[in-house]
């Protein structure tokens, strides 16, 4: 049993600065030198799996790749910011943003791992040299290079089947789906995003009528669901499903344009669940039930993924999946 004295020895500091640190004390100042040599000393002898107490990085980059756009899908990275930060400061911990990965590269060796947040593609080969040079990183929402680094996503996949359980259960047979191009894992890039593939395998499995319900055009951003909303009404000549799955409120709050366009009344004529629960789906019209993601629980798993990859020196990585929450409202309703 690895004690507080034997951390003490090794590291050549007093134990009552030992237990302070590793106990989190927020009123103890020390030099960063310091800490680190405590933190590691601790590691060395096994403290962190012994006792399952993992110290928390104080110096921490934050990969900031949003795309410092307009859109709605960009307000949902934008608050994702904040929660982090706001997550970091109640835990001690300073982080330091970056826009460039390969400046952060130029500066890895002042921090003890990084997190990452946003949706805009990272070229492989940098994210190959991040890894030499800072092998402790946790991606937020996103996968981009899932052998390299750990990850905190909200379980997509699980989402959409709960979404068609609610369907099911209202007695709705005739469902489609309304979604942006996305990114699968990694490097691998296809038309299809996650929700698309749960949809057509639940979808599939669970018996929908979902032929030619299938709409998918572009980025997630407002314009894009408004095309899509137009093709519908185009395609479909009135005969609109029991309900569409939108696998994002950003494209939602578009196809909800179109429709009210046209006269199309939501619910009566066909029903909306979303995905996202964003601020704007409170006052959509009819307002959006969607499927909010706890961004504060995004960001508290990843600053603990974070700490224990760096406490254990796994090489393992750990990919986190958080479920969703239903939130009611006036565009989905159970007949």
């Amino acid at each position: 049993m690895v004690t507080i004295k034997e951390i003490a020895k090794r590291s050549g500091y007093s134990q009552a600065t030992v237990s302070r640190l590793l106990n989190g004390d927020p009123t103890l100042s020390v030099k960063e030198e310091t800490r680190r040599r405590i933190i590691q000393a601790s590691e060395e002898l096994g403290y962190a799996m012994q006792t399952k107490h993992v110290a928390i990085p104080r110096e921490v980059a934050v990969l900031d790749v949003i795309d410092p756009g307009d859109h709605l899908q960009d307000a949902y990275f934008n608050e994702l910011r904040d929660v982090l930060r706001q997550s970091g400061e109640s835990q001690n911990m300073h982080l330091t943003f970056y826009t460039d990965v390969s400046r952060l590269i130029d500066h890895a060796d002042r921090y003890d791992g990084f997190l990452a947040i946003g949706a805009e593609v990272i070229d492989a080969g940098l994210l190959r040299k991040l890894h030499e040079v800072l092998p402790y990183g946790v991606f937020l929402d996103t996968n981009l290079a899932p052998n390299l680094f750990d990850s905190v996503q909200p379980d997509l996949s699980q989402t959409v089947l709960d979404a068609l359980d609610e369907c099911s259960a209202a007695g709705m047979r005739r469902v489609g789906f309304i979604g942006g191009v996305g990114r699968i894992m990694g490097e691998h890039e296809f038309p299809e995003d996650l929700r698309l593939l749960a949809f057509e395998n639940w979808s599939r499995r669970l018996r929908f009528d979902t032929e030619g319900l299938i709409y998918i055009d572009g980025p997630f951003t407002v314009s894009s669901g408004q095309r899509l909303g137009e093709r519908i009404i185009g395609d479909l000549h009135g005969d609109l499903p029991d309900a569409f799955i939108v696998a994002a409120d950003v494209l939602a709050v578009g196809v909800l344009q179109a429709f009210n366009a046209v006269g199309v009344i939501v619910p009566r004529d066909v029903s909306l669940i979303s995905i996202n629960d964003q601020p704007i789906a409170q006052y959509t019209s009819p307002p959006l039930s969607s499927y909010a993601i706890d961004q504060h629980e995004l960001a508290r798993t990843a600053i603990f993924t974070l700490a224990e990859a760096i406490a254990s020196r796994r090489t393992v990585r750990h990919h986190v999946l958080l479920s969703t929450t239903l939130v009611e409202r006036g565009s989905f309703v159970r007949s």
